[in-house]
């Protein structure tokens, strides 16, 4: 990957990934804002790895609890992309958790309240599906509660949430 898009003949020369796909070199924080190049970042998460549901959730929930929810969404969508379609529902509205509290602790209280109650509708469905839906522990129910609730308080007063200390509890 080139360190950075380079201009040639009013062109930006873009950072490629190992198969050419446009992705950037930069580093990022622990919200996944890029940084400048040459600043320390946060390590990022690799992409594509497929993990059994329970380290799924493992994994996504060390992850919030460090104030890292950008990469708890990346690990949730690995998840999604590589599971059964049955429970891709499950993962994508974990994914837009994580990624609304993402939004909201960047201060984008419009976006991550959006997200939040968009990822609150995916995953309560699989509250009411009955004893044979697969939820690996997840408390479905008190994630919808909890995400529908920080939406509300994001909006209403423009909260500003720490990460870490807004993370919810995955599993009951």
């Amino acid at each position: 990957m080139s360190p950075r898009g380079a201009e040639q003949n009013g062109a930006v020369d873009r950072d490629r990934d190992r198969a050419g796909r446009a992705r950037s070199a930069r580093p990022r924080d622990g919200l996944g804002r890029p940084l400048a190049y040459g600043a320390e970042g946060v390590a990022r998460q690799p992409e594509g790895v497929v993990r059994a549901p329970g380290d799924t959730v493992r994994e996504a929930q060390r992850l919030l609890d460090a104030g890292m929810p950008f990469h708890a969404h990346e690990v949730f969508e690995d998840a999604w992309k590589s599971g059964p379609a049955g429970e891709r529902d499950l993962w994508q509205g974990l994914a837009q958790l994580a990624v609304g509290l993402t939004h909201a602790a960047r201060g984008n209280a419009t976006g991550g309240a959006r997200l939040l109650r968009r990822g609150a509708g995916r995953v309560e469905e699989y509250a009411g599906r009955g004893p044979g839906a697969k939820t690996y522990g997840v408390d479905v129910a008190g994630l919808a509660a909890w995400a529908r609730e920080l939406a509300g308080r994001v909006e209403a007063g423009g909260e500003v949430p720490d990460a870490a200390a807004a993370a919810p509890r995955l599993s009951r």
